[in-house]
């Protein structure tokens, strides 16, 4: 057994601090103690200094919180951010449907796989719920280079089709694609599976109806996919569905809205839809900067908190524009202050960690840095940049924080730690 001693400012928020204001923990000289890759212990230096009398401790200069969790991310789209000039429908035909039919070539997926989980653990990332594409050798690329990292990485193949011609398969192919792949990775390292429609557009009803028998046949799996992201979306599938209360109605008839379901976005719902959502279980995966940059909308903080909806957050890369969970939660802040929502820089954070790893089914495993779970975790810097540092200077914990999270990107981030063992350091990268 291997036991490692790291003396730091720590700070996590493993429950929302609206409800629990005691979920706010931060140890301004803390002790994390971490054996085999789990936390065995987290108190204050003094207090459990003695227990670890005369074992070596290594020093970690900046605020160590929890290692981020992405709760809605492409990975196939990464080299597709920042492409110009379309909403949601025509974006995805002009820009990422001809990027995706690439993953069809198995060293494609592989060297983008390589790239994006990198830029992952550059930007704090160390857990995922991603996004690939139909081919089912794109999550065999993704699964096997987090299982190199020991990342905690959840996908399944995309499920689409109704897709374009190169980005297709069948309810048949969906079905057994899945079920193979799931038997392949199910059980190794720290992966998970999820079935994944892309949304209600790209599949016929007999592909959603396998959909739920895949959920059905395997309580371990999550389901993945979008909601309510775009007005002129929401219009399409009002007329394709005109027997439907609403978008997540769809969704509902063919057994899909549960406990395992992360919906993206939800920017347009009804009220019976947050309601519906509240009493299932389901949950929402939040991307304001995707949102933003789409001109899809801003999320309704006040709606969601009304109706006690689970929440998460997503850089859903590439209609994201950055890896960097600090920043989103940055313009989170804002696109709530739009709709005259404050969100609390503590409560962001906890979005970013603890909250999307409950909505991802992990909060026993990541995101507060309790004993226990693993030991994930992200060393901030708040004077990675002049401007930050000055920003910074002399501030409390939660100016120092939301000024992260507004000026902050991947030079805050000096190093990340994935099961106790640094995996990005700023410093020899």
């Amino acid at each position: 057994m291997t036991l490692r001693l790291f003396r730091a400012e720590l700070l996590s928020v493993s429950a929302d601090p609206r409800d629990d204001p005691g979920a706010i923990r931060h140890e301004p000289d803390g002790l994390l103690a971490v054996e085999d890759g789990l936390v065995v212990a987290r108190g204050s230096h003094a207090t459990l200094a003695p227990r670890f009398a005369g074992l070596p401790v290594e020093r970690l200069p900046g605020l160590v919180v929890p290692g981020f969790v992405d709760a809605h991310v492409h990975y196939p789209q990464m080299d597709r951010i920042a492409s110009h000039g379309e909403q949601l429908l025509d974006w995805l035909e002009r820009h990422i449907f001809p990027a995706e039919m690439a993953f069809a070539d198995p060293s494609h997926a592989a060297a983008v796989a390589e790239a994006f989980l990198a830029e992952l653990l550059r930007h704090g990332t160390t857990s995922a719920l991603v996004f690939p594409t139909v081919h089912p050798g794109s999550v065999d690329a993704l699964f096997d280079a987090a299982l190199d990292r020991r990342m905690r990485i959840l996908s399944g193949k995309v499920l689409m089709d109704l897709g374009p011609d190169g980005l297709r398969d069948t309810a048949e192919t969906a079905r057994s694609d899945s079920e193979a792949l799931i038997r392949r990775w199910r059980g190794r390292g720290r992966l998970g599976y999820a079935v994944t429609p892309r949304f209600v557009l790209t599949s016929s009803d007999e592909q959603m109806r396998q959909a739920a028998a895949l959920l059905d046949a395997n309580p371990d799996v999550l389901l993945h996919t979008h909601l309510a992201e775009n007005r002129h979306e929401c219009a399409a599938v009002a007329e394709r569905f005109p027997q439907a209360h609403d978008y997540l109605d769809v969704y509902d008839r063919f057994g899909l809205v549960g406990p395992r379901s992360v919906f993206a976005h939800g920017i347009h719902l009804t009220d019976r839809s947050c309601a519906r959502l509240a009493e299932a279980g389901a949950g929402i995966a939040i991307c304001p900067t995707s949102n933003l940059f789409l001109g899809s909308g801003f999320f309704d903080f006040g709606q969601a908190d009304a109706h006690r909806l689970r929440l998460g957050l997503g850089t859903d890369i590439g209609a994201g524009t950055s890896f960097s969970m600090l920043h989103t939660g940055g313009v989170a802040y804002q696109a709530a202050l739009a709709r005259e929502v404050r969100l609390d820089p503590f409560r962001a954070l906890h979005l970013a960690t603890a909250g999307s790893a409950s909505l991802l089914g992990i909060a026993d495993r990541v995101g507060a840095l309790l004993p226990g779970q693993e030991a994930d975790f992200v060393v901030l810097d708040d004077a990675a940049t002049p401007l930050l540092a000055r920003r910074t200077a002399g501030a409390d914990l939660a100016a120092r924080l939301f000024a992260m999270q507004v000026l902050g990107d991947d030079r805050t981030v000096a190093r990340t730690y994935v099961m106790g063992d640094c995996a990005w350091d700023r410093g020899t990268k």
